[in-house]
């Protein structure tokens, strides 16, 4: 019980720390929902892992009603997670998720189909994942990531990385900006339909160049796209 209650200190301590709206203690005990949730969750984990399996997932869909956020009690949670406005919120079963973590409303850590094992996402320690965001699958998602609202990710992220888009792809990864110039790792239309527009203007520029009988300020098809890439700004 006295690690329980230091735990729910520390959950609040950390709500206290990111959430400007948070005007006292007393009022985040009482009034929000996502820390409820997560001490429904250590109960249920609690019960889940003494071989108390339908009690667990009773309690879990209890607390499903009562908060709006699911979370399987099989689910491996660290400390000081904060769910910001949490409705629609899903962990599943297998997933796991460090410390420090920062979910907003509509996330799920969800599978990808009726596979067997570990079939849900690992987060490791302070990842943000904005507001109707899907993580999917057995991925992992890097240290210190950033995805995006409504993102879709379906594969590995490693860590300082930014992601957005569906499907998720990176655009910062330790402060620089990146840009996928191989056609072999687009995986979005955006980026597609920016790679067969750099492709164009490169040939177009090349049979331009050659009947002009000039090289000169000749730039490869890659700058072309980085110059493009250079005048979106993206809003995480």
């Amino acid at each position: 019980m006295p690690h329980l209650l230091a735990l729910m200190r520390e959950d609040i301590d950390a709500v206290m720390e990111r959430d400007p709206a948070a005007k006292s203690r007393f009022e985040v005990f009482l009034c929000y929902s996502g820390l409820h949730a997560v001490w429904f969750y250590r109960v249920n984990h609690w019960l889940w892992n003494h071989s108390f399996f339908l009690l667990g997932r009773f309690l879990s869909q209890a607390a499903r009603f009562l908060t709006g956020i699911e979370i399987h009690p099989g689910a491996k949670i660290g400390r000081r997670l904060f769910i910001d406005h949490g409705l629609g919120v899903v962990i599943g079963e297998t997933a796991i998720v460090g410390n420090d973590v920062t979910l907003y409303q509509g996330v799920t850590l969800g599978g990808t189909g009726k596979e067997h094992g570990k079939r849900h996402p690992t987060i490791e320690d302070e990842v943000v994942i904005g507001g109707g965001a899907k993580i999917l699958g057995n991925i992992t998602i890097g240290r210190d990531c950033r995805i995006g609202a409504g993102s879709v990710v379906l594969r590995n992220v490693p860590e300082r990385s930014t992601v957005v888009g569906v499907p998720g792809h990176i655009i910062f990864r330790n402060g620089q900006r990146i840009v996928i110039t191989d056609p072999k790792q687009i995986n979005d239309p955006l980026s597609e339909a920016l790679a067969a527009v750099a492709s164009q203007v490169h040939r177009l520029s090349d049979r331009v160049q050659k009947l002009e009988g000039s090289d000169a300020g000749h730039k490869p098809a890659a700058a072309s796209l980085q110059k493009i890439m250079e005048d979106i700004d993206y809003q995480i």
